[in-house]
């Protein structure tokens, strides 16, 4: 059996590829694409895998483990979404078999169904177990950045439950197409004081709706510029999400593990160690792999 194993994580909008070695857990070489599932046909995912890692495979002795929306009902095969709590053992044990593939396998998913909460994800429960694993930890609060923000927590290393707030695709939907975000300038860099300010207004009393508007009143009346506006919406809205968990994931919390790319860690950084909450950093592709790797190993041995 071969001591390497190909890690897939493959989105919407993208595909990256990491080819592991088992023992050490390191990354010998990685690729990344655009080519995310709107890209593709059913019929076209297996000869796009095939022709992005077939020179890794080895004749297919090297084993494929593909995780996020690629195991959707609009990816290649749809793998099932399991109960929490659910452990990373219970994903191994519901791999699919990816068709026209040999020896390449879909993760599955995770749900939440109560009579008060319905959610579901694809891919972020493996980038928790991996961060987990990393900090070699059993228990702690997951808050992964993202277009579709997940917060999960983990307990004896289950995930016991999750929420989804979609902050990236607001702030997209905002940004582009509301008065508060015309004035926005697409190629203005981070402004922190902005973000700052934006963060502030997440907690008027009147809520999220007044504290968006305010993009344009600030705009208008209170100096804030053009090349501003952008930061100040994104504060406002990782500000919202981050102040709606203070009675949830953040209650009794003296930690999170923050699971996200060079671009949206630092602002969730600021947003909830504004709470007083410490943050431990982790690299959502380091996420990945650890947890590829664990349930690579927990199938292997099943």
């Amino acid at each position: 059996m071969s001591e390497r194993l190909i890690a897939i994580d493959w989105g919407t909008s993208n595909f990256r590829a990491f080819l592991i070695d088992r023992a050490s857990g390191e990354c010998l070489e990685s690729r990344r694409s655009d080519a995310g599932l709107r890209s593709l046909t059913t019929e076209e995912f297996p000869h796009y895998c095939e022709a992005q890692v077939g020179d890794w495979r080895e004749g297919g002795d090297v084993p494929v483990y593909l995780s996020g929306m690629v195991g959707s009902a609009r990816g290649w095969s749809e793998a099932p979404q399991l109960d929490v709590p659910a452990t990373a053992g219970d994903l191994a044990d519901h791999v699919v078999a990816a068709p026209g593939l040999a020896n390449a396998w879909i993760v599955p998913g995770l749900k939440v169904v109560t009579d008060d909460h319905v959610d579901v994800m694809r891919g972020e429960e493996i980038q928790a177990f991996g961060a987990l694993a990393l900090a070699g930890r059993e228990d702690g609060v997951c808050c992964l950045p993202g277009t579709h923000s997940k917060w999960v927590r983990l307990a004896g290393g289950r995930l016991q439950d999750f929420t989804t707030a979609m902050t990236g695709e607001l702030y997209h939907a905002v940004r582009f197409h509301t008065l508060p975000g015309e004035p926005a300038r697409p190629d203005a860099p981070h402004d922190e004081a902005a973000f700052t300010q934006g963060l502030a207004a997440a907690a008027h009393p009147s809520g999220v709706l007044h504290a968006l508007f305010e993009g344009r009143s600030r705009h208008l009346y209170a100096g804030l510029a053009a090349e501003q506006v952008g930061s100040f919406l994104s504060g406002v809205l990782i500000g919202a999400e981050v102040l709606a968990q203070r009675g949830h994931y953040l209650k009794d919390v003296e930690r999170v593990m923050l699971v996200g790319s060079s671009s949206l860690n630092p602002l969730y950084r600021d947003a909830i160690a504004a709470q007083g909450i410490e943050v431990q950093q982790v690299d959502s592709d380091q996420a990945t792999l650890a947890g590829l790797l664990a349930l690579a190993e927990r199938h292997r041995a099943g």
